[in-house]
């Protein structure tokens, strides 16, 4: 069976998958006061869904390149959604955590899955991937607004079965869509030539896996270390700048939002000219403003934090484009669900690198050293193959 055509769906999923994994940490600020609990006590309790989500992804990746992407596709809108109500529905903290590791699990599916058949539904996939990680971005940002809403509303539980039931309905249109290309496509040859994989040596290939390892190890750090630190940063260098906490918020989210869009240059700039000059500008930037950032006080070193997101998020399709072009469809699924266990692996020490360095130095310490991160990646973007051009290769049937 050929792909269907099926990037609104798959920017969907992006979409649901972020969004889904913020709803119980907006919502337990309900949830352990309907229950009489204490506020960490709650907050534990969505442990397992962050834990099956970091070890669901190597599986998830494996069952995408050895059985079927899109039926796995599948298996994560209807998956994720009923599980989603069942935390909406779950009777004590007990059984709420076992619907959150299954909510956590299905999560897992999309970035492995859905990001490997993001770069084959199209011949640009530098685009296709910036677009796509926009609505994972906004994602993260539609949480928080409508989960709050529909606890204030209704109740917390209304909160996980109402974009539950949605998924669950985007996961049977899914199904339709995938239906109706089998049918249009019965008579139609089963691969598709696209020009998505450069024919390159195999150490060409050794050093952009390289690359990419390095990327996700250092750049999650960077990545999780600022946009973990940032609102702190306000906090200190805009004190008589904005208001209380509410206006540190919206300072911060302002930024979050503006930068999810620097995506969309950096994946239309990636189709043009390559993988290689553009992570060497972006990564240029990332050092410069992190050690102007870490360097300079006041106002001016959080006004320096918007460009400095921007060239961190401006980064995120990078590597995607380089698995595209890079890394035969086969084992796509599984080099994307690799590089998302490193950059978890290594991102969840941010927050313990924060807390032990901001009593010593704070930020004077914190982003000097990830600035030296970024450095360290430029060093390893240098050995990366110069741009050559793609060659068609057949997509195989699923």
């Amino acid at each position: 069976m050929t792909r269907p055509n099926s990037l609104l769906f798959l920017n969907a999923g992006h979409f649901l998958d972020h969004f889904f994994l913020l709803i119980f940490p907006t919502a337990v600020v309900a949830l352990h006061k309907a229950w009489g609990m204490d506020y960490g006590a709650a907050l534990a309790l969505g442990t397992p869904a962050f834990a099956a989500f970091a070890l669901g992804t190597l599986p998830a990746g494996w069952l995408g390149d050895r059985w079927s992407r899109t039926g796995m596709m599948a298996v994560f809108f209807i998956g994720i959604g009923t599980a989603s109500i069942a935390c909406g529905f779950a009777k004590g903290p007990l059984t709420l955590m076992f619907a959150l590791g299954g909510l956590g699990l299905f999560a897992a599916i999309f970035h492995p899955v859905g990001l490997a058949m993001v770069t084959e539904a199209t011949d640009r996939p530098g685009r296709a991937l910036a677009v796509n990680g926009v609505w994972g971005n906004m994602g993260l940002a539609g949480a928080a607004l409508l989960t709050s809403a529909l606890t204030d509303q209704v109740s917390w539980r209304a909160a996980f079965i109402v974009p539950g039931a949605v998924s669950v309905a985007v996961g049977f249109a899914y199904l339709w869509s995938l239906r109706r290309a089998a049918r249009r496509n019965a008579h139609a040859a089963a691969g598709v030539a696209r020009p998505i994989l450069i024919q390159a040596s195999r150490p060409d290939r050794i050093r952009v896996v390289a690359l990419i390892a390095i990327s996700a190890l250092l750049g999650g750090l960077i990545f999780n270390g600022v946009t973990v630190s940032l609102p702190k940063l306000f906090e200190e260098r805009l004190a008589g700048v904005v208001a209380g906490l509410t206006g540190i918020g919206l300072a911060a989210s302002a930024v979050f939002a503006l930068a999810a869009f620097a995506q969309l240059p950096v994946g239309a700039l990636l189709d043009r000219f390559g993988a290689k000059p553009i992570l060497m500008v972006v990564l240029v930037m990332q050092s410069a403003l992190l050690f102007t950032v870490g360097s300079i006080a006041g106002t001016a070193s959080a006004i320096i934090a918007a460009p400095l997101l921007l060239a961190i998020f401006g980064a995120l399709p990078i590597t995607g484009w380089l698995m595209a072009r890079y890394v035969p469809s086969a084992w796509r699924a599984r080099a994307f669900a690799m590089e998302y266990v490193l950059s978890l692996g290594v991102g969840s020490l941010a927050v313990p690198l924060i807390a032990f360095l901001h009593g010593r130095g704070g930020f004077a310490t914190l982003y000097p050293l990830l600035a030296l991160a970024a450095a360290v990646v430029f060093v390893a973007a240098c050995a990366l193959p110069g741009r050559a051009r793609p060659e068609p290769v057949p997509i195989a049937a699923e």
